[in-house]
Order: C-alpha cells, then structure tokens, then sequence
C-alpha cells in the first residue's frame, strides 16, 4: 500500500510538471488537451490521441513506475536508500536511466495504439527511442534543482514539495521534450496547435531542424 500511495503521488507530480513545462516551452502557443479543450473554449481535435492530455497522463504513468522501480533496485542491491546527498554518481545514474525507460515506455505505447500511426508503427517507435535518448540526456541537472535553490533561499525552501519535486521535474520535461523532439515556441506542434496559432504545414516544413521530422496530428514528445 504505501508504495502505491508513493507512485500514485509520484504520477501526479510528474502530470503536473509536464503541464507547466508546456508554458516554459510554448509561453505564447495555445495547445491542444483534446477533450479538455472544451473547458477553455477550445476546438476538439482528437479527444486524447495526439494531444497534450496523452502526453501528461502517458508519460507521468511510465515514469512513476521507472522512477520507484529503479530505486528500489538500487536499494536491494546497495542495502540503503538512493539519496543525492550520499551517492550523487548513482543517482545522476537513475535520473538518466528511468527517464529515458519511462519515455521509451510511453513511445512504445503510442507507436502501438495510437491510431494516427497506423502503418508506420514500428518507424515511430524507432524515432521516439531515438529522440528519448537524445532529451533523456539533457536531464542530468534535475537532482541539483533543490541543492541550488538551498544556496539562494535555505533549506527550509528547499525541501518543499514545489522546489524538491515539482521544480526539478518541470525542468526536466522542458528540456527532455525541447532538446530530444525539438518542442520550443512554433516548433514540435501538432496540426490543431498549428491551426490554432495561425500557423502553416508550410512554416512547420521550413524552419524544422534537418534531423527532425514530424508526423500530422503527433504531439507525443518528452
């Protein structure tokens, strides 16, 4: 039970963080949360597949589970609790080892049931471990968040739940979306974002990064 209660806490932390990531990554662009859209005066696209609310909730599932489950293998084979502050090489280690799980997982997941990839399946999977990897990468300062803000406002501040949890997690998420699947501003937008921004197919094609490409109706990045 209490390991249920710590992932389940763990998941909605994660959702969170991937929500207010999106306002670090795109301040100006409205985004797509499929059927919440209609909370916020908003068209409706796809109900959940392709939007925002698949991301939150897909990705928040599979790194809540990686998360838990990397630490309670360091512990059973290290005998102690992974903890920054006594073992920072091993937990710099788990940060990069089940993000990049937990993303993967996800990818996997929407290559296989996501309908928008029907017949490229497998070409999503392959582009969505790539991209994991490249942004899992990025994350590797997320376990000196809650250090740094010490240094600025004490402990006190540090260890609250905003700045040991959600602040790290925020960060992470922006720069594992934004640097693996190139997620900033104008870029990495799915085809109802496009339209809702007034933007064209045109301009996503003509200011994409060279290695990157996009599929129609995709927003699955982290």
């Amino acid at each position: 039970m209490a390991i249920a209660k710590a992932v389940a806490s763990t998941f909605g932390t994660y959702m969170m963080a991937d929500y207010l990531s999106n306002y670090i990554q795109h301040p100006y662009q409205k985004m797509d949360y499929g059927i919440f859209n209609k909370l916020i005066g908003r068209p409706v696209d796809q109900p959940f597949w392709g939007t925002r609310t698949e991301h939150i909730v897909g990705v928040a599932a599979c790194l809540a589970v990686t998360d838990h489950a990397s630490q309670a293998l360091y512990q059973s084979v290290a005998k102690k609790p992974l903890a920054f502050a006594t073992s920072p090489v091993a937990f710099v280690a788990h940060t990069f080892g089940f993000i990049f799980t937990g993303v993967t997982m996800y990818c996997a997941a929407d290559a296989a049931f996501n309908p928008a990839h029907e017949g490229s399946r497998m070409e999503e999977f392959k582009n969505g471990v790539y991209s994991s990897y490249i942004g899992s990468n990025t994350a590797w300062f997320e376990p000196y968040v809650a250090p740094a803000v010490a240094k600025v406002a004490g402990n006190t501040v540090a260890n609250t739940w905003v700045c040991s949890a959600l602040l790290p997690a925020t960060l992470a998420y922006a720069t594992v979306k934004g640097v693996g699947w190139y997620d900033w501003g104008n870029h990495g937008l799915n085809d109802l974002e496009m339209k809702m921004n007034e933007l064209t197919t045109a301009h996503r094609h003509a200011t994409l990064r060279p290695e990157y490409t996009i599929t129609a109706a995709s927003s699955k990045e982290l």
